[in-house]
């Protein structure tokens, strides 16, 4: 006869038995219809991470019978014949394939895929341990064994095709659930297949290389049709130029029509990153007056050199399709299976002189006994050519190749993937002597330094071999002249030139303002610009180096945040780079600082204004010794140059810049309009001090655009006044390719 007790273990073992039912099937059906606050844009999910719906597409899981959400974009791609059911199991091995898996390798070439499998329909919260683990227990013999949570693939390497005969014998058909797992072959990654088409094609007409290829070894073929699918009718003009086709006039249109596209994602994107709670700003609002632009698009500046204008080229070193060592541009993509180099003389952009260094060095590797790099597994030396060309004066286009005096090259050779060298990579200068003194020997000092020499609005500018400089001089001179004239300039505008590289935006404009701050994390480039600033007589300008996420907060509060008065004994520079102060008698020293000596390669603020050369500790020891505030002097005018690389400014500087309300305009230089649209979103987005309810972590940022993460930065921007649109201008530094940089002022 049972007792109350026993009734009671039951019950509790029933509930315990009904709370796991749940939880599978919660499991089960996790994330697998989309949330409503999702759908609906007048509401948001309170439930943060619990949530058990999916906050976005990238979140979305299939249903147990393996069909979608019929409200998400992938079942209604699948309702309309799309995307099949064979498709997205395709679509989301390669995924997972990117993600997930990395190849030994040995593993990872063509002609190993056969030992290499996929495992389907695996549950999808294991990890690498879990199928580790699994594998195991079924007594498999393998290799390396890769998945990643979220996807029902892994990947699986074995030994021998015998390891992989009985792997295939033991798993496939294996019960997992409500579904069985299935052994497939891996799908091979793009250029993956083309390079395989290339090494195992059949056909005996082609004449074949893979550039990098052991020793140089040429594969015979005899079909010129089967030569590299990708280059099958393609040029290195096409690849490199792929605008040379066109009249410059026509370039310049479709570069301007290009741009409106771009612009317009910035209104649109704008537009979602607004707060609910606070109305549309103006230029959201004007927008629909603009055709959906954020701006006017004022039109574009030609480039006054249309033909060889670079005065920098990084040729790639490889074989031809023929199989000759060559120095050149690569033909496409390696991702691609694109690995074959050609030369550079059908390119309208590359000027003669550099093209006849290549030629130089090309039949140099020709006799030389060193490998040329090989793309595919990382060996070789001969890897890249940089060719860097300096002018004497300050010349026309007419007159531009008659002005060179200087080349610089640089052989890079460093085991990374990228071409381009790290920036922290060491350089072994190869002096070339200057001609013999009377005594008839080289002295240390008639060595030639290690940088070259150019020339913007008539200033002469050092360059050393990694630092940043306009590959289109004449072209740079109208860009750096239209954002002086929109920045609104005076004697009393203290510039901040972000991302300053050897100074050149700074130190062109420094005679129509009071200072200039440059920043640049580059030391090589900051010591460029301390040279540049004493070698043209320039005084009314400091260069900090370091990131400008690490320093930018720091210097705008050292300037913006000062009070009102002032002491008797602070600096003032005026227009001219002269100091003026009540005190002279506290100075540092007349003499001419060495800027050579200043120490910025830690990280060590320091300035050059006047015949003032002082850090911020140096400040404080002296505001110790005199007893008085040493502050930096006070401008009405604070306005911000920004120079960025192609990724554009990271977060922090962007919030540094939006949240200091001394600072009312902004002249944004862009060589990737879409980074500047990013940027924009989240200084030009109205904020609001509550914060937003929703999906707060950071699940699925990998799918999303730089704009969609500049959405979701700007709905925590601190509560700050944003910027606005004003206007933009673009000035093409790129004849003869898609490429310009646009120019945009933002004000507030």
């Amino acid at each position: 006869m049972a007792t109350p007790s026993d009734t009671v273990n039951l019950n509790q073992q029933e509930k315990e038995k009904e709370k796991r039912k749940r939880e599978e099937e919660n499991d089960v059906m996790w994330k697998t219809s989309l949330c409503s606050y999702y759908r609906r844009q007048d509401s948001s999910c309170s439930h943060g991470d619990t949530c058990r719906y999916a906050h976005g597409e990238a979140e979305l899981r299939p249903r147990p019978n393996n069909t979608w959400d019929p409200t998400s974009e992938r079942a209604k791609k699948v309702l309309k014949g799309g995307l099949e059911e064979d498709e997205e199991k395709k679509v989301e091995v390669l995924e997972a394939r990117e993600d997930v898996f990395v190849m030994e390798e040995e593993d990872s070439s063509p002609n190993n895929n056969n030992n290499n499998k996929c495992l389907l329909n695996l549950p999808r919260k294991w990890t690498s341990d879990n199928l580790n683990k699994f594998l195991d227990q079924q007594e498999v013999l393998y290799k390396l064994a890769k998945k990643k949570k979220g996807m029902t693939v892994g990947f699986v390497s074995f030994e021998t095709s015998d390891h992989v005969k009985n792997a295939i014998k033991v798993l496939d058909g294996t019960s997992m659930g409500n579904k069985h797992i299935k052994v497939a072959d891996v799908l091979p990654r793009s250029f993956e297949k083309k390079t395989q088409a290339n090494v195992t094609s059949e056909d005996p007409n082609v004449s074949m290389v893979l550039n990098g290829s052991e020793n140089g070894e040429v594969i015979e073929k005899r079909d010129p049709a089967v030569n590299s699918l990708a280059l099958k009718s393609r040029s290195v003009r096409d690849v490199v130029t792929p605008l040379a086709h066109m009249p410059y006039g026509d370039q310049l249109e479709h570069k301007k029509k290009s741009l409106e596209q771009t612009l317009k994602k910035l209104t649109r994107n704008g537009r979602k990153a607004c707060p609910e709670a606070v109305p549309l700003p103006e230029w959201i609002v004007k927008s629909r007056d603009l055709a959906g632009l954020p701006c006017k698009l004022e039109g574009i500046i030609e480039s006054p050199l249309v033909n060889g204008y670079r005065n920098k080229c990084e040729f790639s070193v490889g074989y031809s399709l023929q199989g000759k060592p060559t120095v050149g541009f690569m033909m496409g993509n390696f991702r691609e299976g694109v690995t074959a180099v050609e030369e550079p003389m059908d390119c309208p952009n590359i000027s003669r002189i550099a093209c006849e260094f290549a030629s130089i060095f090309q039949n140099f590797l020709q006799q030389s006994g060193l490998p040329i790099w090989n793309r595919l597994n990382n060996t070789g030396f001969w890897r890249q050519l940089m060719v860097r060309e300096g002018r004497s004066h300050s010349v026309g286009s007419e007159n531009l190749e008659a002005s060179i005096s200087e080349v610089m090259l640089m052989v890079q050779d460093h085991k990374g993937i990228s071409n381009a060298a790290p920036s922290d990579a060491p350089l072994y200068p190869l002096s070339i002597p200057k001609k013999h003194s009377s005594s008839g020997q080289d002295t240390a000092d008639d060595a030639i330094q290690t940088r070259i020499h150019d020339y913007v609005s008539n200033l002469r500018f050092s360059i050393s071999p990694t630092a940043f400089f306009q590959v289109n001089t004449l072209a740079a001179e109208k860009l750096y002249a239209l954002a002086g004239d929109w920045a609104g300039l005076g004697p009393d505008t203290l510039l901040f030139d972000i991302c300053c590289g050897t100074g050149t935006i700074g130190l062109s404009l420094a005679h129509r303002v009071g200072m200039v701050v440059g920043i640049e994390m580059n030391a090589s480039a900051v010591s460029d610009a301390h040279r540049n600033a004493e070698a043209n007589g320039i005084s009314n300008c400091r260069f900090v180096c370091g990131k400008a996420e690490d320093v930018m907060g720091s210097i705008l509060k050292e300037y913006l945040n000062m009070p009102k008065k002032q002491e008797d004994n602070s600096y003032v520079c005026d227009s001219n780079g002269k100091v003026e102060t009540s005190d002279r008698e506290n100075d540092v020293s007349d003499d001419k600082p060495n800027l050579d000596n200043l120490g910025h390669e830690n990280g060590d603020v320091k300035s050059v204004c006047g015949h003032a050369q002082t850090s911020t500790e140096e400040l404080k020891e002296s505001e110790n010794k005199s007893g008085r505030i040493h502050t930096p002097p006070q401008y009405k005018n604070v306005v911000a140059i920004v120079d960025p690389p192609r990724v554009g400014l990271h977060p922090v500087v962007i919030k540094a810049l939006r949240t200091h309300p001394g600072l009312r305009r902004l002249v944004y230089i862009s060589c990737n309009p879409e980074s500047l649209v990013a940027n924009a979103i989240e200084l030009c987005t109205p904020s609001t001090d509550k914060a937003e309810k929703g999906n707060n972590n950071n699940r699925g940022w990998r799918n999303m655009s730089s704009a969609g993460l500049a959405r979701r930065r700007a709905k925590s921007m601190p509560d700050s006044e944003p910027f606005q649109p004003i206007k933009a201008m673009a000035v093409d530094l790129f004849p003869h390719t898609p490429h310009c940089e646009l120019v945009m002022l933002l004000e507030r």
